[in-house]
């Protein structure tokens, strides 16, 4: 008898059938967002916005090409993220409080850390969604309380670690310290 398969299992294959979109030579997302109606609302997957030549068509990619890290100097990439995409791309009323799947994988098809980058996780949270279940490269489905995104902003964990380090920064921290956040 075939096995059926769990609800996150069900959305994060098809945000895997989504990401099959993607432009991007690095990597490939898809992101599906799950209404609290339990009703897909929107999908999304990275690649260069609409209008615009991507990597794809290039044939090369600009960050490789510079040897940049992952995580690294967005402003050099063409790609919109899936997270993004899927937030645009559903109805306000409609994604408050819903759930966003992620799935992610290397440009040769390895299980990726579908992890969300600061920018998306700012995202995320003015998109008013309330969790996140991102499929990681073991297997393992990580899920993220989108509140959490907002305490670490509080924190200030998005700042790169020689920020961090700086008097400046710690000054910066203590009016969050002072709040007990």
């Amino acid at each position: 008898m075939t096995k059926r398969p769990t609800k996150d299992d069900y959305y994060l294959n098809i945000a895997k059938e989504v990401s099959k979109r993607s432009t991007c030579l690095r990597r490939r997302f898809g992101a599906v967002i799950v209404s609290t109606s339990d009703k897909i609302i929107s999908t999304g997957y990275n690649g260069a916005i609409r209008k615009a030549v991507d990597c794809l068509e290039i044939g090369t990619c600009m960050r490789d090409v510079l040897k940049i890290k992952p995580g690294e100097r967005y402003e050099l990439c063409k790609a919109f993220h899936a997270e993004q995409n899927a937030i645009l791309g559903a109805n306000p009323m409609e994604r408050k409080g819903a759930v966003i799947y992620l799935y992610g994988e290397t440009f040769d098809g390895k299980l990726f850390d579908s992890t969300p980058c600061m920018m998306c996780r700012r995202t995320i949270v003015q998109g008013e969604l309330s969790k996140v279940k991102a499929l990681q490269s073991d297997g393992t489905i990580k899920v993220y309380d989108v509140m959490d995104f907002v305490h670490s902003e509080d924190k200030g964990v998005s700042f790169p670690e020689s920020v961090r380090k700086t008097e400046a920064f710690k000054d910066y921290i203590k009016y969050f310290k002072r709040l007990d956040i």
